[in-house]
């Protein structure tokens, strides 16, 4: 009689699921809490200005903080339910199909081609460092790297040889995940000389 063979469940990426989930809609929640304080007390300073270089202030009045005309960070009281929502379903032993590990991948793409355009706006164009947004970024671009190489685990892509790489190349995501925040940190360096204000 041969054994069944239960598919173990990805407890790993289960629970960074959930904790990027809660530190993201919670960056999210702080940025909308600071735009409404703005509207309700114009010209006053938020709680996250700490000069003129670290600061929410710029960010959230800008055109860049409301892209698709209203505050970013209402996209993220909204999105970032998603993650924690399939985090928790895959710790009580959901399986899902490849069809929703597709569009999930692709949410979390679009999430880090508007964190990077975001970046690129705040160093090049803003001139400043958004506490808040910062946290965001830093739980969007790990988040990347872990959905898109469970995904391929998962075989949306039906390959055993990319099904295997994506297995090997997993342990590596907090390396990814350093060097992604080294070309930040180095880019913000090279253009506003953060270290200087400091």
């Amino acid at each position: 009689m041969s054994e069944i063979v239960t598919p173990r469940r990805p407890i790993v990426v289960a629970v960074w699921l959930i904790f990027a989930g809660v530190i993201g809609w919670w960056a999210a929640f702080s940025l909308t809490m600071e735009r409404f304080h703005q509207l309700q007390n114009p010209g006053e300073a938020a709680s996250c200005d700490f000069s003129v270089l670290v600061q929410c202030s710029t960010n959230l009045q800008s055109a860049q903080g409301a892209v698709f005309g209203f505050p970013n960070p209402i996209i993220g009281l909204g999105a970032w339910i998603a993650p924690i929502v399939v985090g928790a379903a895959l710790l009580a032993g959901a399986r899902f199909a490849r069809w929703f590990w597709a569009l999930f991948w692709f949410g979390f793409a679009f999430a880090l081609t508007f964190v990077i355009w975001l970046i690129a706006q705040s160093l090049f164009v803003l001139s400043t460092l958004c506490p808040w947004c910062m946290v965001t970024w830093s739980v969007v671009i790990p988040s990347f790297f872990v959905v898109t190489l469970h995904v391929l685990r998962e075989g949306v892509i039906p390959s055993v040889r990319v099904r295997e790489v994506a297995d090997r190349l997993f342990v590596w995501v907090p390396l990814m995940t350093i060097v992604a925040f080294a070309v930040v940190a180095m880019l913000a360096q090279v253009r506003l000389n953060v270290l200087a204000q400091f």
